[in-house]
Parts: structure tokens; C-alpha cells; sequence
């Protein structure tokens, strides 16, 4: 059992609260992106992986109409309506229970109130995607709650719908995927257009280090919005010039971007470069992944966090000290930010044995640059979310 500590911790809570023993429990884990930033709406690639971190959902039916939610990390609570769901500006930890919930409704009946609360031990805003582990978590738990059957590639939309609908922020399928189709010891290579994927083995001679550096990370105030939308006026520019149909940016390659970027205002030509470039990292990653060369591996990291940080703008000075430290030190392999962007984190590849030495040389590097260390954990590729019998 995954976080044991974490499930006992919510029971507990949920006891002293409702007074009663929740009839369904479910876990989903947050996700880190490993190679291929911002390609998912772009209809591209991307490895990806579940991890060590989750979060749980309980539930119980009540016999009224009213929805009772808690957030478990801070003890507070929200009521509403199950026949009148809104999106809230207040508490709005809400929005994604409301959201997936919302979603379930358009499957199958709804028709009663729920006692639920949610724990877990994603750091918030650190760029694991604490969001979708709360939409799968809650999703699977509700759905058996509700007596419903909801296949994995149905419950990620509904996910995604409630980040478009009631979060505000238009992402891809990405991380609600991740969390649910996550391998122990692998990788999830992921087809965002054909949404078909696949495990790919990590192999025993690496692990993640995963580098949280607190930094603000919020994307639902419009920079994740703005660069897909460059992202979006790219392809639609290159559909305009090309001689083969362009759908979305995995359609065009890197050498037909050098070929007509000037075409492009210079600012949406370097965005749309960033998901096409990461596009064929993927495909080359996922080769050498197979042929079990890490180093060459590593190195599309380390590629990639420099188009983050050059062409998309999507990193930030604290993303970048860290990045710049692990190419220095021994047996990191590669790094680079996962996630949306903007602050959160860096995911490290280093070999199993140099994890104690790379770890204090990463938050040394980042506290002798801003003064205090940035937390440093082991990441463990692991299994997607389920609820638990």
C-alpha cells in the first residue's frame, strides 16, 4: 500500500469530522513530465511518469442533495448542491472536485450528496500536478460511489474539462493520463493525438531526484493560456505555408520551422519551435531508452530545459540555478523543469548511487544562490491511480 501514513491519516480525519467510516477510498498519484513540455495540446508526445506522491479521496453517500467537501491538509470545508454545481471564486480547491463531479453527472445518475474529503502529500504548486491526482482521486472514488463504470481515457477528459471549465486553465490530457496509466519502474510514452500509450522501461541504473524550489507556480492566471495560444496561431500559420496538412505543431518538423519561421512574429515563432523541438526529443528518448543509454537520455533533458528556458519562456532563475548545478555534478545524467513552468520544479536524472551526494550538492547550490535550500525527495516511477477494495 502506497502512503500508508497518508491513508490512515485521512480515516482519521474523516472520522472525527463525519462521525462515520467513509464507504469508498480511492488514490491517484501525481505525475512528473520527463521529456516533452507543452506538446500534449499540441497533439504530440511526451514521457511521463506516476509517482511516489498522492493524493486519497474518501466518500460516503448522505441522504440530502447537499455535497459536503474537506479539504484535509487544511480542515476546512465547503457545501453545495448537487443538482446546482457552479465553479466558486472562493476555496477554489473546490473547482476541481466540483468539476470532475460535474463531468460524472453528464455519464451517469447523480442524484444524492456525498460526505468526502481529500489528503494527500503533493506539495502544492511544485509542479506535479497535484490538481489532476484531486480530479482522479475524486473521480474514481465518486464513480464507484455512484455506481458508475468509467474507463481511464473517459475519467482523464472529464478531468480535463473540469481544469477548462472551473480552474480556469486549458490543459492537455497530460498529467489526468500520467496519473492513471503509471507503471511501477517505467515511464508512460503517451500519443496526445491518437491518446494510445504505452510503458517504457526506465531500467535499474537510474532514479529521479525531484528539486522543489517553491517558486510560484500558478497557471491558471493566463501565462499558461498565452503560450498556448502562440502555440495555436503557430501551427495556423504553418497549415497556411506548408504543402502537407498541419492539424497542430506535431505536424511540422524542426527543419520546415527553420524554413519558414520568418514568416511568424518573432516571439510565436520561438514558442512554436519549443513543442516541435520536444516532439522529436521524445521519439529519440524513447530510442535510447530501449537501447538503455542513459547518458544520451540525460542529455535530451538538458536540451530540453534550455528550450524551455530560450525559445518558450517558460522557466524561471530558480528552474534555472538548479539545471545549471546538476550539469556539474557527478552521476546526473539530466534535468529539466516538469510541468507547466514558471516556478515548481526540476526533475533530476542521476545513477542510484550518487543520489545522497547529488541531492546536498543540488540544495547547496540553490541556498548559496538564494539563501535557502530547495527541498530535495527520490521520485519512484509507480502505479496509476485505483481505488482501493
Amino acid at each position: 500500500m502506497v502512503n500508508e501514513a497518508v491513508r490512515k491519516e485521512l480515516i482519521a480525519k474523516y472520522r472525527k469530522v463525519f462521525e462515520r467510516d467513509p464507504e469508498v477510498m480511492a488514490y491517484a498519484p501525481g505525475r512528473i513530465e520527463v521529456l516533452g513540455n507543452h506538446t500534449d495540446y499540441n497533439e504530440g508526445f511526451v514521457l511521463s511518469a506516476a509517482i511516489n506522491y498522492g493524493t486519497f479521496f474518501a466518500a460516503a453517500r448522505n441522504a440530502e442533495k447537499a455535497c459536503r467537501l474537506v479539504a484535509g491538509d487544511l480542515m476546512k470545508e465547503v457545501a453545495f448542491d448537487v443538482g446546482a454545481i457552479s465553479r466558486s471564486s472562493v476555496d477554489t480547491w473546490q473547482n476541481y472536485v466540483k468539476g470532475t463531479l460535474a463531468g460524472l453527472a453528464e455519464v451517469g445518475g447523480v442524484e444524492h450528496g456525498f460526505d468526502g474529503m481529500f489528503f494527500g502529500n503533493i506539495p502544492l504548486g511544485s509542479g506535479l500536478s497535484s490538481s489532476a491526482a484531486l480530479e482522479m482521486s475524486a473521480g474514481l472514488a465518486l464513480a464507484r460511489l455512484y455506481g458508475m463504470e468509467v474507463d481511464k481515457l473517459t475519467l482523464a477528459r472529464i478531468g480535463q474539462k473540469a481544469e477548462h471549465a472551473y480552474a480556469g486553465c486549458k490543459c492537455g490530457l497530460l498529467d489526468q493520463l500520467s496519473s492513471l496509466a503509471g507503471q511501477p519502474g517505467c515511464l508512460v510514452k503517451t500519443d496526445f493525438r491518437t491518446l494510445k500509450y504505452e510503458t517504457v522501461a526506465l531500467g535499474g541504473d537510474a532514479c529521479f531526484l525531484m528539486c522543489n524550489t517553491h517558486a510560484k507556480h500558478a497557471l491558471v492566471d493566463g501565462a499558461y493560456n498565452e503560450l498556448r495560444a502562440s502555440c495555436e496561431q503557430g501551427a495556423g500559420y504553418f497549415a497556411s505555408v506548408l504543402r502537407h496538412p498541419v492539424k497542430a505543431l506535431r505536424d511540422v518538423s524542426m527543419a520546415e520551422w527553420v524554413l519558414y519561421r520568418g514568416g511568424l512574429e518573432a516571439l510565436v515563432a520561438d514558442r512554436s519551435a519549443h513543442p516541435i523541438g520536444e516532439n522529436e526529443r521524445v521519439l529519440r528518448g524513447a530510442g535510447l531508452l530501449a537501447s538503455g543509454d542513459l547518458n544520451g537520455f540525460g542529455a535530451l533533458m538538458f536540451d530540453s530545459h534550455e528550450s524551455s528556458r530560450r525559445l518558450f519562456g517558460n522557466s524561471c532563475e530558480e528552474l534555472d540555478v538548479v539545471v545549471d548545478a546538476a550539469k556539474k555534478i557527478p552521476g546526473v545524467m539530466g534535468a529539466r523543469l516538469s510541468g507547466g513552468g514558471f516556478g515548481g520544479s526540476v526533475v533530476v536524472l542521476a545513477h542510484p548511487r550518487d543520489v545522497e551526494t547529488a541531492s546536498v550538492a543540488l540544495a547547496n547550490a540553490y541556498a548559496a544562490r538564494f539563501g535557502k535550500a530547495c527541498d530535495v525527495s527520490i521520485i519512484s516511477p509507480s502505479a496509476g491511480a485505483y481505488v482501493l477494495e
